[in-house]
């Protein structure tokens, strides 16, 4: 069974920063991509960014490039998402995901996701 377990959201000035942690456990975490993902109030769920654990590839939303940097510790079968430069606009429900299961490590085709951490950013 595949748990994901995030954990590092919190309440930020803009310009501070913050580290997501993913938890991660079963297999699905060293064959696949993951990914962090986001959710604001009445918007739709956007990728922020993902890795393909096999190869460390990642990938980063334009809106988060150069503040963001996804990555993973294989030993602790954990992810991370640095998040630095915060804006009011990164305010949201962060949420992991493992399980891919097609298309883009981007594109939100994941069968695992975690219970989400709020992160809210204040001016």
């Amino acid at each position: 069974q595949v748990q994901l377990v995030e954990s590092g959201g919190g309440s930020v000035q803009a310009g501070g920063s913050l580290r997501l942690s993913c938890a991660a456990s079963g297999s699905t975490y060293s064959n696949n991509c993951m990914g962090w993902f986001r959710q604001a109030p009445g918007k739709g769920r956007e990728g922020v960014a993902a890795i393909y654990t096999p190869r460390g590839n990642t990938y980063h939303a334009d809106s988060v490039k150069g503040r963001f940097t996804i990555t993973q510790d294989d030993a602790k079968n954990t992810l991370y998402l640095q998040m630095n430069s915060l804006k009011t606009e990164d305010t949201a429900m962060y949420y992991c995901a493992a399980g891919h299961v097609g298309g883009s490590c981007i594109s939100g085709n994941y069968r695992y996701w975690g219970q989400g951490t709020q992160v809210t950013v204040s001016s």
